[in-house]
C-alpha cells in the first residue's frame, strides 16, 4: 500500500506539473499566432490513450510516462519531422517568428514552473500557514550524525552562533543544515555542558555529505512517550500502551527518540525487550522489529516538548511568503546543481523511485503540495539547462542567433537534438538503474 500511495502521489504531482510547463510553451506560441500541432501528458510512441483534435491541435494523453510535448509547427524538436522543415517556412510556423518570440516561447515551460511553484507555495502558506521549532526552543539540544560528530558536534549541543553572528530567533536546525551543507556557514558556536565552544566547517563538507548520503545533520532532541498505537503492528500485540515512557531497549538506555531508533537500527525481523515507565512502575514487554525496521507506535507531538511557532497568513500576507519561498528554493538548487555534477553528487543521483519517496508513505495534502512545489523549482532549473533536447538548449542556440543574427544551420540542430536526446536517454536509464540497485542492494 505504501507504494500504491506513493506512486499515486509521483502520478499526480508530475501530471499536474508537465501539464502546466507545456501549458507554458502552448499560450506563449498562441500568442504569437504559432501553429501548435500536439499537446500531450505522457509520450505516445505507436498508439495513444486518448486523443481529440480541436482547431489545429491534437490534445492527447499517452502511454509511456516521462513527461509531456508540444509539437509546435516549424520547429526542430523530439519529433524529428524532417518532412515539414523541408518545405518553405510558412507564416504560422515557430521558424518564421522574430527570435524574440522564438525565444519567449521556448522560456515559457520554464517560467510556468515558476509561477506554478510560487502559487503552490503562497496557497499553502494561506491554508496550513508556518509551523517550526526555533533553534533556541530545542532545550534539549541536538543529535549528531556521525558526520556531524567527526567534525566536533556532540549529542546534547545547543547551537547559539552561526558565523560569530547570535541565531536569529526563526532559524531552524533544517535551515542550519542546509546552509552548512551549502557552505554558507563557515563556523558554529554551540553551548556544551554550560561553556561555549566553536567548530569550524571545512571546505568541501558538503560534498562528503551528498557522497555519504546522510538524510540530516542536527535532529532536535525529544523524549519518547508512546502517543500512537499502530493496530494489528508488533506493539499493539505486545500489550505496549499510549502513555508507556520508554527508558531502555535491551541494555541500552533511552533518553531520547532518536536513541530508540539508533537502538532498534538494523534489528529488522528480531525480538527486542523493551523496558517502560507506566505509572510508578517499570515493566518489560518483548516486541518485535518488522521487515520495515518498526514496532508500529508514534511519538507524542513535538509541541509537547518545545514551544513550537505556529504564524497564519492572509491572503496578502502569503503573497510576498510565497515570493520569498520560491527564491529560496530556487537559490537552494542553484546550489545543488554543484553537486549533482560532482563525483558525489552521481552516486546519490535517483529516478522516479527516488522523487516518490519524497512524498511520504501517506498521503498528507500539505506536504504533496510542498514536495510538488519543489519539484516544479527542480523542473524549472533544469530544463535551463543548456542541453539540447531540454528548453536550455534551444534557448542556447537562440541566443547565439540574436547576437550573432544568423541562424545555426539545420543540421547542426538536428544533430544537437539528436545527441540531446540520447545524452537525457543515458541520464535517465542511469538515475532510475541507481534506484534499481539501492533497491535490490537495501534487501
Amino acid at each position: 500500500m505504501e507504494y500504491v500511495i506513493q506512486g499515486g502521489q509521483l502520478l499526480l504531482g508530475i501530471s499536474i506539473l508537465v501539464i502546466l510547463h507545456e501549458f507554458g510553451h502552448f499560450i506563449a506560441a498562441r500568442a504569437f499566432k504559432t501553429r501548435v500541432e500536439s499537446f500531450y501528458l505522457f509520450f505516445n510512441p505507436w498508439f495513444s490513450l486518448y486523443k481529440k483534435k480541436i482547431g489545429d491541435t491534437e490534445y492527447g494523453i499517452g502511454w509511456l510516462p516521462l513527461g509531456g510535448y508540444v509539437k509546435i509547427s516549424g520547429m526542430i524538436d523530439e519529433s524529428m519531422d524532417k518532412e515539414q522543415l523541408a518545405k518553405p517556412a510558412e507564416p504560422w510556423e515557430f521558424r518564421s517568428k522574430p527570435t524574440w518570440q522564438r525565444l519567449i516561447i521556448m522560456l515559457g515551460g520554464v517560467i510556468m514552473n515558476v509561477i506554478v511553484a510560487f502559487v503552490i507555495y503562497a496557497m499553502i502558506l494561506f491554508t496550513w500557514g508556518e509551523t517550526y521549532v526555533p533553534a533556541q526552543n530545542a532545550k534539549y539540544g541536538v543529535y549528531c550524525d556521525s558526520l556531524a560528530v567527526d567534525l566536533g558536534f556532540l549529542k546534547g549541543d545547543k547551537f547559539i552562533a552561526l558565523n560569530n553572528k547570535k541565531i536569529n530567533e526563526d532559524v531552524t536546525y533544517h535551515e542550519i543544515t542546509k546552509n552548512i551543507i551549502f557552505g554558507r556557514i563557515k563556523e558554529v558556536t554551540v553551548v556544551r555542558e554550560g561553556r561555549e565552544k566553536k567548530i569550524s566547517i571545512p571546505e568541501g563538507f558538503g560534498e562528503k555529505v551528498i557522497e555519504f548520503g546522510a538524510k540530516g545533520l542536527f535532529v532536535e532532541q525529544v523524549p519518547f512517550i508512546i502517543d500512537t498505537i499502530i493496530p494489528n503492528e508488533s506493539a499493539n500485540k505486545a500489550g505496549l500502551q499510549k502513555g508507556d515512557k520508554v527508558v531502555r531497549v535491551d541494555n541500552i538506555d533511552i533518553t531520547y527518540f532518536t536513541d530508540f531508533l539508533k537502538a532498534i537500527k538494523r534489528q529488522n525481523n528480531k525480538e527486542i525487550t523493551l523496558s517502560i515507565i507506566r505509572g510508578d512502575k517499570e515493566i518489560e514487554k518483548q516486541v518485535l522489529v518488522s521487515e520495515e525496521g518498526t514496532i508500529g507506535v508514534g511519538n507524542q507531538s513535538i509541541t509537547k516538548y518545545f514551544d513550537v511557532v505556529h504564524k497564519d497568513y492572509s491572503f496578502l500576507e502569503s503573497i510576498p511568503g510565497g515570493y520569498y519561498a520560491t527564491g529560496e528554493m530556487l537559490s537552494d538548487y542553484l546550489l545543488q546543481l554543484k553537486f549533482i555534477f560532482s563525483k558525489a553528487g552521481a552516486s546519490q543521483l535517483g529516478g522516479f523511485g527516488t522523487i516518490a519517496k519524497i512524498y511520504g508513505a501517506e498521503w498528507i495534502w500539505q506536504r504533496f503540495w510542498e514536495m510538488t512545489a519543489m519539484i516544479s523549482v527542480m523542473l524549472a532549473v533544469m530544463n535551463l539547462l543548456p542541453i539540447p533536447a531540454l528548453d536550455g538548449g534551444h534557448v542556447m542556440f537562440l541566443s547565439y542567433e540574436m547576437i550573432t543574427r544568423r541562424k545555426p544551420h539545420e543540421k547542426v540542430m538536428e544533430y544537437a537534438q539528436i545527441g540531446g536526446m540520447i545524452l537525457l536517454l543515458v541520464f535517465m536509464v542511469y538515475a532510475n538503474g541507481m534506484d534499481i540497485f539501492r533497491a535490490w542492494f537495501s534487501n
